[in-house]
């Protein structure tokens, strides 16, 4: 996976985007994502359906749908 300059990922980079992915998919706040262990989001992210690989699994339709939802555009 490579970073916003081509380069390697950064620790705050990945951070930032399974941050990103532990408040909107599970509803965690920064104290909630900080104070897990790395196996603790892995476990709730892949019982999601989102795994915290280096890609993005694909959208299926029941995540589409919730992201509806949570981020409605009207």
């Amino acid at each position: 996976m490579t970073g916003s300059a081509g380069g390697s990922v950064t620790f705050a980079e990945r951070a930032e985007r399974l941050a990103g992915l532990a408040g909107a998919l599970l509803g965690w706040g920064p104290d909630r994502f900080w104070a897990a262990t790395p196996a603790e989001l892995e476990t709730a992210l892949r019982g999601l359906g989102a795994g915290a690989g280096d890609t993005d699994p694909p959208a299926d339709a029941d995540l589409l749908a919730r992201m509806r939802g949570m981020f409605p555009d009207g």
